[in-house]
């Protein structure tokens, strides 16, 4: 079935060829589809376009399709274009004509969009849940190892004194910072196109204000035109926040793999959680960081790859933005994957809480015997040389009672600060608006 068919039968490999992968891609869009409908024959009720029982045997039967796509029964028959037709087709097949009512006013073109947007914002809440979690994690070992000193680095050359609550609390106000990503992401998600058609409005007296209420948007996408153009730009946007999330979580992953090899020493991770080799009797490897970091990698490149399939369309729909949902649809399970794995491994972590007990090491503590010379009256040059010279004779010795105060250092982590920041941007999402509005519908 093709909404679009008239009288004529469409070239099978021509079928083929443009349906794609689009009835799996659209498995992930079918109670999205089921609401947005719910949503615009409730206000083609109100315009007069079709009668109240109609439209409550509608709705019953709208409810069972979210039913059975929830439950993960809802199947897109081998002949069904994609999932628009695919309810229609249910409908009809229940109510008869009545079924074919619930396309007026509306294109594909905006039904998709507002399927897409429905399911990002939804798949946006789990991702901030997730980012929250490891958040969370991180957090707590940042306090738990605060006094655990461990040797920060330049150029992968021992540098200065760092601590574990420096490390794990750096990673925690990174998220802290990619959560205004994913809250730009969400706010210019959830605006409402619904309304535009092909992107040029229609001639029925749409009310968009309701269908935006109903489905508890923020607000619509106003201008029919630009809400058409949306499509790309919203993927892009919001592979933008996933990206800057990956990227923490690689950063995390790869510092994990180094610290846990034997070279270093600095964490461990429990037998139950590494990997073994084939031939090597002796090895645990950290292989659920080592996929964790390449997972996010390849994330990294989401918005560039949605760039390259939009870019240099005009204005209006082409079928290359098909194309989007194939990379863009299956990014939220995959960061959801890496996000709770990451989580998890963190909170089972065991830290070496002898690292300094290695003479290598003592040299880090240079910069702070330099700063007490010069506190004591030395010029800064001076104590530098002096310092220098020692270590070259091998003649310095380390006080390692280090006392860093200012905020953000060894000594002031600033964790209720950097939480402060991750909750002051949790709040302003108002997820609470989007499944409120949702639960009414379903009613």
């Amino acid at each position: 079935m093709k909404l679009w068919e008239k009288n004529f039968e469409i070239n099978k490999e021509i079928e083929r060829f443009t349906v794609g992968r689009d009835r799996e891609m659209d498995l992930y869009l079918a109670k999205y589809d089921v609401l947005g409908s719910m949503a615009h024959i409730t206000m083609l009720e109100s315009i007069g376009l079709i009668e109240a029982e109609e439209l409550k045997a509608l709705l019953a039967e709208l409810k069972n399709i979210y039913q059975s796509a929830e439950q993960g029964e809802f199947v897109i028959e081998d002949d069904v274009e994609d999932v628009h037709s695919q309810v229609e087709l249910m409908l009809t097949r229940k109510l008869g004509d009545m079924g074919k009512k619930i396309h007026s006013g509306r294109s594909r073109n905006d039904q998709v969009l507002v399927d897409l947007k429905l399911f990002t914002r939804h798949a946006l809440m789990d991702i901030a849940d997730s980012v929250k979690s490891l958040f969370d994690e991180l957090i707590e070992k940042s306090n738990r190892y605060k006094d655990v000193l461990m040797p920060g680095y330049t150029h992968l050359q021992v540098a200065m004194p760092s601590s574990f609550g420096l490390w794990f609390g750096a990673y925690a106000e990174s998220l802290a910072d990619d959560m205004l990503f994913l809250q730009a992401a969400y706010k210019m998600t959830n605006r409402n196109p619904l309304g535009s058609a092909a992107g040029y409005g229609s001639s029925f007296p749409l009310n968009r204000t309701m269908t935006t209420k109903l489905l508890g948007f923020d607000s619509m996408n106003y201008n029919v035109v630009y809400a058409q153009m949306g499509r790309g730009k919203t993927e892009r946007n919001v592979g933008f926040a996933i990206a800057t999330i990956a990227g923490t979580v690689s950063k995390l992953a790869f510092d994990a793999c180094l610290f846990n090899s034997q070279n270093f020493s600095f964490v461990r991770l429990p037998k139950e959680c590494t990997t073994g080799s084939s031939i090597m009797p002796h090895k645990k490897n950290p292989d659920v960081f080592e996929l964790i970091r390449a997972k996010c990698n390849k994330l990294q490149s989401l918005p560039q790859q949605v760039t390259l399939i939009m870019n240099n369309l005009p204005c209006g729909y082409f079928r290359d933005l098909q194309i989007i949902k194939e990379v863009f649809l299956p990014a939220f399970d995959e960061l959801l994957d890496c996000l709770q794995m990451a989580a998890y491994i963190i909170n089972k972590i065991e830290v070496n809480e002898h690292i300094l007990d290695n003479p290598m090491y003592d040299p880090m503590f240079s910069v702070e015997e330099v700063n007490r010379l010069a506190a004591a009256g030395m010029p800064f040059r001076d104590a530098y040389k002096k310092v220098g010279l020692d270590i070259e004779a091998c003649n310095f010795v380390p006080d390692r009672n280090i006392h860093h105060t200012h905020e953000g250092s060894i000594g002031n982590l600033c964790n209720d600060q950097i939480k402060s920041l991750m909750e002051q941007t949790l709040s302003g999402f108002h997820f609470e608006r989007m499944i409120n509005a949702e639960k009414q519908l379903l009613g």
